[in-house]
């Protein structure tokens, strides 16, 4: 607490002290506007009833003349210590009970509310650890906030993250140390490149701020060839030739046999019924939002209705549709399906554009994306000239881009009124987006779906005659991930999300209406476990007892869909491919794999699908009849105030149940298995939290700026419900700190060339890193592998030997991202020689990942070609790549702040980051298999909160490399000593090395900057000395150096007088009880009291005399202080006779004596 501290001051109030007493309220009496800011509280000492009276500092030298008055020393001997009393004796004080604790800290906290300019209190005493339980909820119902930090308990007024580095006395404390030869190397090659750049052009201007404007010209829609350069008039007869020819090909196919038959399925979808009142709707409003059911026909139909209309009426050439769609899949699928109703091959008047592939032509009319194909096209065509309408589907979904594109859109309207906008959702909460466009209208389409019966938990259980016990819900994660499947034994000692909710609505629910069996198994229902065994029941329920038709299983992400997979696959009945035809369905599964879902199995096989959330609206599988629902999705969520993603299961919505469950009603009446009760159902959220509220935002403000539309804040205030004001200023501070904006927010050279790659920031910053140092194939390989989903796979089986092969390609490099590497190139080998497949089988490898990163390769390729950043000859781009450390120096400039200490133990390591203490590594991590890492440091590229904090792919790095490619340096207080990230990682070195550092780091920002500003400056040319400086230091750090903790940082003495005390590793505590002893003296006591500035002070006392040293961040220093201030007062006198040159601890003992003497007389006296 950074309040004025305040004395305690003990006064003694006994009964047999009335004279005392009447003075002391005479006292109290003339000092009322004192006393008034102070607090009193009594306690017993033996027999004496004493009174502890608390004041503000300012009343310290009023306090001076009531000592005297008492019969205390006088003024000089009182040290302004804080209200925590001496460690050494609250223990055996009665003040140290719990109740007296509290009652203090009642106080405290009291006193903190009513301060305004006070933030929180900091302790340090063992009394407030052991009653943390009870100062944390006395906190709680005082409205403020509490953590404890190992040894240090904190109250605030504002929330607080789980990790505190300023509270952190082992946080990284590195000594640096490089061979003196490679030093002088370095200087030498540094000083030649200062040299020349002052002979050829003086001294160069710093252009670090970037104020000069370099215009980046990039084409966002090279695919897109504008008619612009033709005659209006000309292009007027050529589109309306156009628009005939094509009403004819339309008229002909509605007249065929097979578009007649078309015709009339497509007259039978519920949306058929309210085609004239849509296309009426669209055509006289600039905004309508649609609502529909599950198979009601908005997305396929809508956007045909409107180019059936406009080709029909003579204006299909002028006429441009864009549906977007969330994901990949549903745009593809969408895509082939309307071509198909239309009679056409996809790719004619119908296309799709996803990353990395698409089909589409000159003649296409109607395009089906992904949501965040349109942003970027809104980057270099904010206008979206010759778009007609806009369809954004799936908006219920409430993704990130689809926010994000919903205010862009709402700004491009008043500047294109002739531009229809139509919003597709299919849930019923269309008001929210009807209000957010000013009440556009809206229309509900009801679907046409058959009756589904919901069947929850206590109903499957009743049907299935299936029994819950502790032990049947366990979910089997395999032998490589058994600690997951034995931590469902262990008991819970926190309440989860999912726990929270389940305890609250069970507890209220009533369940008498079932069987005593069915109320027992409910008794023992988990809700933490997915629940494999229950599923595979439930399927073997369907399979053996119901009428034929697909089954959707809805599980929270891939790898319990992998797990399950494995276990069905091992059962008599599920595992039988003549009997059930086992699928998966998520996000990033081939497009062959995709076509088996909507496929009609074999006569007599049920077809079974195990899928994420994916399935509930962005495809539709005809077939379906059974649909199992575990209640829960697998989300990434953001903990803005720890800065860190969470990936961890939470319940779904209402809405999503709901969505779910209609799935099974397409093609005659359906059942849905619930596997959780009706009163939890009930419990759950009406709607889901919208992406943009639970993810890290760097990417959207970086996109946001090279819009072009002002203050990233005001921006987002704009959204349907803004994102909270810290994530956004975390977003913000990251890309200031990797050097994308400037401190007016404005994007700098390397944030315009950042946005126009379709990547993270930081992947789009070591990409360019790697352009500019020449070691660009294998950092364009990270990159793109780093893109998609991990191309090394673990099966349930075969865990070990995948992880074996995966530790082959990292060669004892301490590098996840080098292994991908080496994985790449090794099947870029194997597919010239026709050998991938069984490359990618005997490795564990995915070839559909690596065909992926191949695509991405060629797209980035071509960027930065088109940016300039790369020559055109790639040997080139790729002069240095076969320096390793260079390599992952780039890989450390990307990824930063990204970085974990490597700190060595007796038999482990540990692993510490910024925001987060104590990591772990994932146990696929390469480095997860090392007992040792050569390496200080690791960068990763991306962290995640299970249950404690995992990094993913990492890479070691060396000190040389942190410093010169990780953020800006600080100079500390002292010479030799250097920070980052605020001071969280400290260096200490060789001032002369520090010096090396600096000039080392403040030349390459200035080449790197002009780089960005011209990027057809060649530096590696004209910056030949200072590119051979750092390749030769990071090549050159052999990591010698090593961690220290609890290191001094502050400014030395002035005085020289102390120096001879600490020299040579000399114990000032020790040489001041030599010396008191050879006087014939006891040795000195110590007194160490914690200070509310979050350090410590001591008092050595001897002879009466009390000696108070200087403010240190540990007891131990402070004690070491005290002593220092001692034997400066002994030897004083000493001083002028004690010979310059002679550094050791002066021999004082007559002196001593005289002074100890002269106190000894002047007392007796």
């Amino acid at each position: 607490m950074h309040s004025p501290r305040r004395l305690a001051l003990l006064l003694s109030c006994t009964k047999r002290s009335s004279l005392f007493s009447s003075h002391l309220t005479s006292h109290l009496n003339r000092t009322k506007k004192i006393f008034a800011t102070s607090y009193s509280r009594r306690i017993l000492v033996g027999s004496d009833l004493r009174e502890v009276y608390y004041f503000p500092e300012s009343n310290f030298r009023w306090l001076g003349q009531v000592r005297e008055f008492c019969g205390y020393p006088g003024t000089a001997a009182v040290e302004q210590f804080s209200d925590d009393e001496y460690e050494c004796d609250y223990e055996n004080h009665p003040a140290s009970s719990s109740v007296a604790n509290v009652d203090e800290w009642k106080w405290k906290l009291s006193l903190l509310s009513r301060n305004e300019k006070d933030q929180e209190i900091v302790s340090r005493d063992k009394r407030d650890r052991r009653d943390y339980e009870q100062i944390s909820n006395l906190a709680k119902r005082m409205g403020l906030y509490s953590e404890i930090y190992g040894k240090v308990v904190v109250v605030s007024k504002v929330p607080l993250p789980n990790y505190r580095p300023d509270l952190d006395d082992k946080r990284p404390q590195r000594e640096v140390v490089i061979p003196l030869s490679l030093q002088r190397r370095v200087e030498g090659l540094l000083q030649e490149h200062i040299d020349r750049t002052q002979l050829s052009s003086g001294k160069t201007d710093n252009i670090l701020d970037g104020t000069k404007s370099s215009d980046i010209v990039v084409d966002a829609n090279k695919d897109e060839i504008p008619d612009s350069f033709l005659d209006g008039s000309v292009m007027e007869k050529v589109l309306q030739r156009r628009s005939l020819r094509m009403r004819n090909m339309q008229r002909g196919w509605q007249e065929s046999p097979d578009g007649n038959k078309m015709l009339e399925f497509r007259k039978s979808l519920p949306s058929f019924k309210e085609k004239e009142r849509l296309l009426q709707a669209i055509a006289r409003n600039q905004v309508v939002v649609i609502s529909g059911e599950t198979g009601c026909g908005k997305t396929t139909q809508l956007p045909q209705y409107i180019l059936e209309s406009e080709i029909e009426s003579g204006r299909g050439a002028f006429c441009s549709i864009i549906c977007t769609q969330p994901r990949r899949i549903s745009a593809l699928a969408v895509a082939e399906r309307v071509a198909t109703e239309r009679g056409e091959p996809l790719g004619d008047s119908v296309g799709y554009k996803v990353r990395l592939e698409g089909v589409k032509g000159k003649n296409t009319h109607l395009l089906f994306c992904t949501s965040g194909i349109l942003l970027r096209r809104l980057l270099g065509d904010r206008n979206l000239d010759g778009i007609t309408h806009v369809f954004v589907d799936e908006i219920h979904e409430r993704g990130m881009n689809e926010d994000f594109l919903l205010i862009v859109l709402k700004d491009l309207l008043p500047r294109r009124p002739d531009l229809r906008l139509i919003l597709m959702s299919a849930t019923l909460n269309a008001e929210l987006f009807s209000s957010y466009f000013g009440g556009a209208p809206m229309i509900h389409i009801p679907g046409f779906t058959y009756p589904v019966r919901a069947n929850f938990l206590e109903d499957v259980l009743e049907i299935t005659g299936y029994k819950l016990t502790s032990f049947n819900q366990i979910d089997d994660y395999g032998q490589e991930k058994m600690w997951k499947t034995q931590k469902q034994l262990a008991p819970r000692k926190k309440k989860n999300q999912i726990t929270a909710l389940v305890e609250d609505a069970v507890n209220k629910s009533n369940f008498e209406n079932y069987s005593a069996r069915t109320r027992d198994s409910l008794a023992y229902w988990a809700p933490d476990c997915i629940g494999f065994n229950l599923i595979e029941a439930v399927l073997c329920h369907i399979c053996r007892k119901e009428r034929p038709g697909a089954v959707l299983v809805f599980m929270t992400g891939w790898e319990d869909i992998s797990c399950l997979r494995d276990q069905l696959k091992a059962h008599p009945l599920l595992g039988d491919p003549n009997r059930v035809l086992l699928l998966t369905c998520h996000g990033s599964m081939a497009t062959s794999e995709q076509k088996l879902i909507f496929e009609k199995p074999p006569q007599n096989v049920r077809k079974i699908v195990l899928a994420t959330n994916m399935a509930e609206a962005s495809i539709t599988i005809n077939d379906v009849v059974f649909v199992v629902d575990c209640g829960k999705a697998k989300e990434t969520t953001y903990d803005a105030l720890n800065n860190t993603p969470c990936l961890l299961p939470s319940w779904i919505s209402q809405a999503s149940a709901r969505q779910r469950r209609g799935r099974a009603g397409r093609v005659q009446p359906g059942e849905c298995y619930h596997l959780y009760p009706r009163c939890v159902y009930e419990a759950f959220a009406e709607y889901q939290l919208p992406e943009l509220l639970r993810t890290p935002l760097n990417s959207l403000c970086l996109q946001i700026k090279s819009l072009q539309v002002g203050s990233i804040a005001e921006f987002l205030s704009a959204a349907l419900q803004p994102p909270e004001s810290l994530a956004v200023q975390n977003a913000i501070h990251f890309l200031k700190m990797i050097g994308a904006l400037d401190e007016n927010e404005n994007l700098t050279h390397l944030g315009k060339f950042l946005a126009i790659l379709p990547v993270d920031p930081k992947l789009g910053k070591m990409l360019i890193m790697g352009a500019i140092f020449r070691c660009f194939d294998p950092i364009l390989t990270i990159v793109a592998g780093l893109s998609v989903r991990d191309p090394f796979l673990l099966p349930q089986d075969k865990k070990d030997l995948a992880g074996s092969a995966k530790s082959r390609f990292s060669a004892k490099d301490y590098s996840d991202h080098m292994a991908l590497v080496r994985a790449y190139e090794g099947w870029k080998d194997a597919e010239r020689e026709g050998s991938a497949y069984e490359y990618c089988w005997r490795n564990f490898l995915s070839a559909q990942t690596l065909q992926a990163i191949h695509s991405l390769r060629k797209q980035f390729v071509f960027i930065l070609k088109d940016a300039g950043l790369l020559d055109a000859d790639t040997a080139t781009n790729n002069k240095l790549s076969y320096n390793q450390s260079l390599v992952r120096a780039v890989i450390c400039s990307g990824l930063y702040p990204g970085i974990a200490s490597v700190v060595h133990r007796e038999t482990s390591m540990s692993f510490k980051t910024m925001d987060d203490g104590q990591v772990f590594l994932y146990a696929n991590s390469v480095n997860a298999r090392y007992q040792t890492i050569q390496y200080p440091w690791l960068v990763f590229g991306e962290k995640v909160k299970v249950n404690t904090v995992f990094i993913r792919d990492s890479t070691g790095v060396s000190d040389s490399i942190v410093i010169l490619f990780g953020s800006t340096l600080d100079c500390g207080d002292m010479a030799g000593h250097l920070k980052m990230l605020g001071g969280y990682i400290e260096f200490f070195m060789d001032p002369t090395l520090a010096d090396c550092y600096i000039k080392l780091k403040e030349e390459l920002e200035i080449l790197l900057q002009k780089k960005l500003q011209d990027p057809e400056i060649d530096i590696h040319k004209e910056g030949k000395y200072l590119m051979l400086a750092v390749q030769e230091l990071v090549s050159g750090d052999q990591c010698e150096g090593r961690f220290v903790f609890g290191r001094e940082n502050k400014k030395p003495k002035d005085s020289k007088d102390t120096d001879r005390f600490t020299r040579d590793g000399t114990n000032p505590k020790s040489l001041l009880q030599t010396l008191l002893m050879r006087a014939g003296h006891s040795p000195p006591k110590y007194k160490t009291k914690h200070l509310k500035t979050n350090e410590f002070r001591a008092l050595a006392e001897f002879k009466g005399m009390q000696f108070v040293g200087k403010p240190k961040r540990n007891k131990v220093l402070a004690e070491k202080d005290a002593a220092i201030e001692a034997l400066a007062w002994l030897t004083q006198t000493s001083e002028k006779n004690h010979d310059e040159d002679d550094k050791s601890p002066p021999d004082v003992t007559d002196n001593m004596l005289k002074l100890l003497g002269k106190r000894r007389r002047s007392k007796r006296r």
